[in-house]
């Protein structure tokens, strides 16, 4: 098969390792910055357009977009969709998953666990926003961050309400969530491919740091999932639409609840904790689902 990798970095390890393993399995490879993408967009005649050449060869693609180009890269992946491209993530998968606010509304209708949650426009409701998740200490989450950026742990009410306010004043939208102290800066990546838990790791955070992200100097090891933990991985990325996710969870007394459901996980983190090698794994699933999407296309 010939699939693409949509990926603005060759040199990324998600973006090297998926195309090592499809080339291992004997498949043809195309890196494509979806950024450098031009779509020509016409009735019954959609084409995706890459250094001036058509991109019309190809059976599947593996979107691996970054939050900054969201939108663009979720028109790339639309415009493949139109053409009967396979993909490994829909483009409104893609869409509702970088919407905090809306990822967790998804997960609470679809009865997955939450940690207790609260939103609002107004600096007058940073009272009852406190008072709505159990009180102090409280996180303060901006919708836009990633990587454990923009999430402050508020331990006082004083000190949540002056957040609170510095954000509001930046005309920043933020959630405001129950602070889970027993994960004691422990938080659960699965990784779930095709209805599949692949794999799972724990992370645990620097000493001091409440937050768990690798990026921000975390340690993970491999996990065994217990019956529950497993059976809500797959439930939120079920809700969430998403073939391929990482799903983090939170331990806690009433079950393991979910933080985020992440729609392009890094690879790097969760090989080296579990040396599982999830890029095949995920070749694999495209080999299986790309044939049966060109049957379809065909009406056989």
């Amino acid at each position: 098969m010939k699939i693409g990798v949509l990926s603005r970095n060759g040199k990324l390890y998600s973006t090297k390792r998926l195309i090592e393993a499809g080339e291992k399995r004997g498949h043809e490879m195309h890196l494509i910055d979806h950024t450098k993408c031009f779509l020509s967009i016409e009735q019954d005649q959609p084409m995706v357009y890459y250094n001036e050449k058509k991109i019309d060869f190809l059976d599947a693609i593996i979107p691996r977009i970054g939050a900054s180009v969201t939108f663009y890269g979720a028109a790339v992946i639309r415009q493949f969709e139109m053409m009967g491209v396979f993909t490994t993530l829909k483009s409104v998968a893609l869409t509702r998953s970088r919407d905090k606010l809306r990822s967790i509304q998804i997960l609470a209708k679809s009865n997955v666990g939450i940690p207790k949650s609260a939103f609002a426009k107004s600096t007058h409701d940073a009272k009852n926003l406190i008072k709505s998740v159990g009180g102090t200490p409280v996180i303060i989450k901006l919708l836009e961050g990633t990587q454990g950026l923009g999430v402050v742990l508020a331990e006082t009410k004083k000190a949540a309400e002056s957040v609170i306010e510095a954000f509001y004043s930046l005309d920043a939208n933020m959630l405001v969530q129950e602070f889970i102290k027993e994960a004691n800066g422990t938080d659960i990546r699965a990784f779930v491919v095709n209805g599949k838990v692949v794999g799972a790791m724990e992370r645990k955070g620097i000493e001091g740091e409440f937050r768990s992200n690798l990026h921000r100097g975390g340690k993970s090891k491999a996990k065994k999932l217990t019956v529950k933990e497993r059976r809500t991985a797959l439930n939120a990325a079920k809700a969430m639409g998403l073939s391929i996710a990482g799903v983090d969870m939170l331990p806690s007394e009433k079950g393991p609840l979910v933080l985020e459901v992440n729609s392009s996980p890094g690879l790097e983190g969760i090989e080296h904790a579990t040396q599982i090698d999830i890029a095949e794994k995920i070749i694999e699933y495209i080999e299986t689902n790309a044939q049966k999407n060109k049957k379809d296309k065909v009406g056989v």
